[in-house]
């Protein structure tokens, strides 16, 4: 009786931790970042629409997409020697304004920590 009380605590433990994403999928990334389309592109031919080009944000410095106006928000995370690693871009996307309040970017973020793991894959590739 006992190992089976210890057994169910264990089990009640496991079963309330969060969800870790795994490694991200391109190819899901692909499709998640359907959502992003309307104000983002990437590949060769990308331009600043609404948001900033995403080509190369994996590593880039916050803030400094060439001919993008950012928020003071976004510019002052830049400035202090911010990066965009897969570990920010986790957090950030997660929900953007409680990341970086005040910035420009109005979407609300993906709240699957999968779904943000595949589409920074995704955007990995555009280098």
């Amino acid at each position: 009786m006992r190992l089976s009380a210890v057994a169910a605590v264990g089990l009640f433990v496991f079963a309330t931790f969060p969800a870790f994403a795994g490694p991200g999928s391109v190819d899901a990334g692909e499709d998640v970042f359907k959502k992003c389309r309307a104000c983002h592109d990437v590949g060769a031919d990308a331009k600043n629409k609404v948001g900033p080009q995403l080509n190369g944000i994996v590593g880039r410095k916050v803030g400094s997409a060439p001919d993008y106006a950012y928020s003071d928000a976004n510019k002052a995370f830049g400035e202090k020697g911010a990066v965009w690693s897969e570990a920010e871009l986790l957090k950030y996307l997660e929900n953007p304004q409680v990341y970086m309040p005040k910035n420009k970017m109005a979407f609300a973020g993906l709240k699957d920590e999968q779904d943000r793991a595949d589409v920074i894959a995704y955007l990995a590739t555009f280098k």
